[in-house]
C-alpha cells in the first residue's frame, strides 16, 4: 500500500479546525499542532472575564475531538512552534519536529502593541482563556478589596478601569464591566456606591465600531452610556506606566488597570532559508496568492489571520474575523481534497457586537438589527458556533439564568496554588 500524503496543521483555531473537519482522511495522514491541547471561542472570551460563563464552557478537547468518528487518523501534538524548514519540510516545536508533505499556517493573532511594547507587562489582554481567567480574578479581586477599603480615594483607585480599543471585543468588556456597575454591585457588594467605579473606553478612530455601519456605531455609543460608560473617540493612548494613561492629547486617565483590545498581529513565526521583507507583509502576515498558497513554497498555505492577499476590493487584505478563517479552512480541505476549484472568495456574512443585557447589534448585508432583535440574533450565532451539544446547553442555561435572575455564581476568585513547584517545563 502506497503511503499516506503528510498533512500538518499549525493551530487549532477556526482555520485549522476547518480543515481538520473536511479533509478526507481516507487519503491524508493528518497532524494538528497547537500551544493549547482544547479549542476556544474567542467571540466569548470576554463572558468569562466578566464571569459570565466558565472556561469549560468555550472550550473543546481536542482529542476528544479526535477520538469521534469519521476522525480517524488524525493525530494531535501539543506544542509552541517554534520554526518551519521549507527546505527539509520541517516543523520545529518546544518538544519535537515533525516532517510534512502540505503544510497549513493557522496559529492565528496574538496582541499587537503598536510601538509600545512595554505594554505587554501593564495591560490586561483578552486574546485566550487564560487571559480571561486572570482578568476575571483581577475584577472580582478589586471590588472585594474596595468593599473593605475605609480611603475614598483609594477605593476609587481600585474601581478605576480603563478599556482601550472600540471594536467589538472593546465594546464588549466596557459593555461587561458597565453591567458590574449598574446591576451588580448595588446587590452584591453593598458597601460599594455605584458612583465610586468609574468605567472609560477609549477609541483612536472617530466612532466606535468603525468597522461596522454609523448606525451600529451610533447604537452602541448609546446602548454604553446608559451602562454609565464613559466614551472617548478619536484619542489614542501614548504611553502607561501603570499608573497613568496618557492620551495623545495630553490628557490622562489615572488607573492601575488598564484593558488592552486596541490591535491584533499574527503569531509570530520563524520560516527559516527566507527573506522575511518579501514574506511577511502587514501585520506580520505571510504573503500568498488568492489560492492561499505561501510565494516560492511548495505545498505550504497561510489561512485565517495568518495569511494575507491584495486584491482591488480588499487592499489591505481580507479582514481579521472568524468567518474569514473558517471559509479558508473548509476551501483549503477543498483544494487539498481535489474537490475545489480556482481562487478563494471571501462571502462576507457580516459584523455584530454584544453590548450588554438586550443590547446587540449587527449588520447582515443591508439589514441592520440592534437592541433586543439584534441581541438576539447574536446569541443564535454564538450559539450554534460553539463546538459539542453540550457546550451549546450550558451556556444557553447559564444565559437564561442570568437574563431571569440578574445573578451569576461564577464570581469567584480561584488563584492557583504555587506549590509544588513544577519538574517539567
Amino acid at each position: 500500500m502506497s503511503r499516506k500524503e503528510k498533512i500538518v496543521i499549525l493551530g487549532g483555531g477556526f482555520a485549522g479546525l476547518n480543515v481538520l473537519k473536511n479533509i478526507d482522511r481516507k487519503r491524508f495522514e493528518v497532524h494538528l499542532v497547537d500551544r493549547n491541547n482544547y479549542h476556544g471561542f474567542p467571540p466569548l472570551f470576554y463572558q468569562v472575564a466578566s464571569s459570565g460563563l466558565e472556561p469549560s464552557d468555550i472550550a473543546f478537547p481536542f482529542r476528544r475531538r479526535l477520538g469521534k468518528e469519521g476522525h480517524a487518523g488524525a493525530r494531535f501534538h501539543l506544542g509552541n512552534v517554534t520554526a518551519v524548514d521549507p527546505q527539509s519540510k520541517t516543523v520545529t516545536t518546544d518538544s519535537e519536529t515533525i516532517s510534512y508533505d502540505r503544510l497549513v499556517i493557522a496559529l492565528g493573532t496574538t496582541n499587537n502593541f503598536f510601538a509600545t511594547p512595554e505594554l505587554i507587562d501593564r495591560v490586561y489582554t483578552l486574546k485566550s482563556i487564560d487571559e480571561a481567567i486572570r482578568l476575571r480574578n483581577e475584577v472580582i479581586s478589586r471590588c472585594e478589596k474596595a468593599a473593605l477599603e475605609k480611603d475614598e480615594e483609594t477605593r476609587r483607585k481600585l474601581l478605576t478601569f480603563v478599556v482601550i480599543g472600540g471594536g467589538p471585543a472593546g465594546v464588549e468588556v466596557a459593555g461587561a464591566l458597565g453591567e458590574l456597575k449598574r446591576y451588580i454591585l448595588k446587590r452584591e457588594y453593598p458597601e460599594i456606591a455605584p458612583d465610586e467605579m468609574t468605567i472609560h473606553l477609549v477609541e483612536g478612530s472617530g466612532r466606535l465600531l468603525a468597522a461596522m455601519s454609523e448606525k451600529s456605531s451610533r447604537d452602541a455609543l448609546e446602548g454604553l452610556e446608559k451602562l454609565l460608560v464613559d466614551v472617548t473617540t478619536g484619542r489614542v493612548m501614548k504611553s502607561y506606566d501603570g499608573e497613568r494613561a496618557v492620551l495623545d492629547d495630553g490628557s490622562e486617565i489615572n488607573s492601575t488597570l488598564v484593558v488592552w483590545t486596541a490591535g491584533v498581529k499574527a503569531q509570530p513565526i520563524e520560516i527559516t532559508g527566507t527573506d522575511a521583507g518579501t514574506l511577511f507583509g502587514k501585520g506580520g502576515r505571510i504573503i500568498t496568492d488568492d489560492h492561499c498558497r505561501v510565494a516560492g513554497m511548495d505545498c505550504v498555505y497561510a489561512i485565517g489571520d495568518m495569511g494575507i492577499f491584495t486584491d482591488g476590493k480588499y487592499p489591505r487584505g481580507l479582514p481579521q474575523l472568524a468567518q474569514v478563517a473558517i471559509q479558508q479552512g473548509r476551501y483549503i480541505s477543498r483544494l487539498i481534497n481535489g474537490t475545489g476549484k480556482g481562487p478563494f472568495r471571501y462571502d462576507d456574512k457580516g459584523s455584530m457586537a454584544t453590548i450588554g443585557r438586550n443590547k446587540a447589534v449587527a449588520d447582515i448585508g443591508k439589514f441592520h438589527f440592534s437592541g433586543w432583535t439584534g441581541w438576539m440574533a447574536w446569541m443564535f450565532v454564538h450559539l450554534v458556533s460553539l463546538m459539542g451539544m453540550r457546550s451549546k446547553l450550558s451556556v444557553l442555561m447559564n444565559w437564561t439564568w442570568s437574563y431571569f435572575t440578574y445573578n451569576t455564581s461564577l464570581r469567584i476568585l480561584l488563584h492557583g496554588s504555587k506549590y509544588p513547584l513544577r519538574r517539567h517545563d
